[in-house]
């Protein structure tokens, strides 16, 4: 019998990927384990992921518990969705860097924002995986919490259990893309490889044509331009589009938010690159998202079962059937991209069947868009590698390296602010020597 565990299961994916895994086909009984630190969160989940079994009519039993260890054993998939105090924590990441001009969109992944939530999340996580791999030793890890690429880098060094890492920007975009071109979505072929947030689609073709000069003909359009100016602005000058959101994606490169005249001209509002978006808004969705929740089991709101594009149902019916699927998916370099440090962790196509996620080579990315990897790689790097020599002066070079940052602030103006983030999250992060 599949036993599945969700750490974290107070998190918004919870209801997407509960509802794809109670659609697979032939997968009638399990169980699913809960796991949240925050008692009244857990509840949330627990009610929802009953009413969701009670509306499948499977017979999955729910085993609930703020503490993981009751409830890890035998899991053959742990899912991991955590957050760690960020409530507490995400004005400081924002406020602060903004006295020094580093003005963030989204601030998770990268910047100021990405350091101090990797310095906070990581200590936590290998407490997780330490009861991973004493309770369900077999099992496989697929990783949903950001910063991605750092946590399953860490992952990847301080464990053999298998680790991948799961976004939706490969699925998502790539159904923007076939909207944006006019082209069905089944038609559409494409090459993506890169990094978790900035993989390249370096080849895009509608049966055998390719959509790049449709693309640039399109966007003559201001209005089409609007709906995704910073992608689509690199796309003009790079040669090909990016995964992630122009929102995230203008934190990521040192080109669109170091001057607010850039940032007027190509982030304009919300996702699309606001800054302070979701330091202002984070907050009021996750209290928001509790509230649909508890209006969808009252009845007030209807609970519709329909499938998501996430990635955890897909990878679990390819391996517990044996059923190959290909996936995108963020795992250790090996060989996969040529040009980019084969230590680090790349996003690639992936085939998963019952020998679980297999990822495929993609070869070399163009050398430019393989530099603009390379730089968010060496920041995970030092982030990551700070965490677990506890280790401050690389925590504090892994923000004087990245792209942002250092388009904006000099080096004694990000230890200044370095100095200030640590002393405000002195509380949440470990003590770093």
């Amino acid at each position: 019998m599949t036993k599945i565990a969700i750490i974290g299961a107070g998190s918004a994916f919870t209801r997407e990927i509960v509802m794809d895994i109670f659609g697979i086909e032939g997968m009638d009984e399990g169980i699913i384990a809960l796991v949240d630190i925050d008692p009244a969160r857990l509840a949330i989940a627990r009610r929802l992921v009953e009413r969701i079994v009670e509306m499948t009519g499977k017979r999955w039993q729910v085993l609930v518990s703020t503490d993981r260890r009751e409830v890890l054993a035998g899991s053959h998939f742990v899912i991991n969705q955590i957050e760690v105090v960020g409530l507490e924590t995400v004005k400081y990441e924002f406020e602060i860097p903004l006295k020094y001009g580093v003005k963030q969109c989204i601030g998770d992944t990268l910047g100021p924002g990405g350091l101090f939530k990797t310095l906070r999340t990581l200590p936590s996580w290998i407490e997780i995986v330490r009861d991973v791999e004493e309770l369900c030793p077999e099992t496989i890890i697929l990783n949903y919490t950001n910063p991605m690429s750092a946590v399953t880098l860490l992952t990847s060094r301080i464990t053999d259990i298998p680790v991948v890492g799961l976004c939706h920007s490969i699925q998502n975009s790539s159904r923007q893309l076939a909207k944006y071109a006019g082209v069905p979505y089944e038609e559409l072929k494409w090459r993506a490889g890169g990094i978790n947030h900035m993989s390249w689609f370096v080849e895009l073709t509608h049966q055998g044509k390719d959509l790049y000069p449709v693309l640039l003909d399109k966007i003559q359009d201001p209005e089409l331009l609007r709906k995704d100016p910073v992608r689509f602005d690199a796309m003009k000058h790079l040669g090909a589009f990016v995964s992630e959101s122009s929102g995230h994606f203008s934190e990521y490169i040192p080109y669109y938010r170091k001057r607010q005249d850039l940032i007027d001209k190509h982030c304009s509002t919300g996702y699309n690159g606001a800054t302070g978006f979701y330091a202002n808004n984070w907050p009021i969705w996750r209290k928001k998202n509790d509230e649909e929740i508890l209006q969808q089991l009252s009845g007030e709101l209807p609970l519709e079962m329909k499938s998501s594009h996430e990635y955890a149902a897909v990878i679990i019916e390819a391996m517990v059937k044996n059923e190959p699927k290909v996936i995108y998916g963020n795992v250790v370099n090996q060989g996969l991209i040529s040009n980019l440090p084969q230590d680090g962790v790349v996003e690639v196509a992936c085939m998963v069947d019952r020998n679980g996620v297999n990822p495929c080579r993609f070869g070399r990315l163009p050398e430019h868009l393989a530099a603009l990897c390379r730089s968010n790689m060496a920041f995970f790097e030092l982030a990551v590698s700070a965490v677990l020599e506890r280790d401050k002066d690389m925590a504090l070079h892994a923000l004087m390296v990245e792209p942002l940052t250092s388009a904006v602030c000099s080096l004694d103006e990000i230890k200044a602010m370095f100095e200030e983030l640590y002393e405000a999250e002195r509380a949440f992060v470990p003590e770093l020597r």
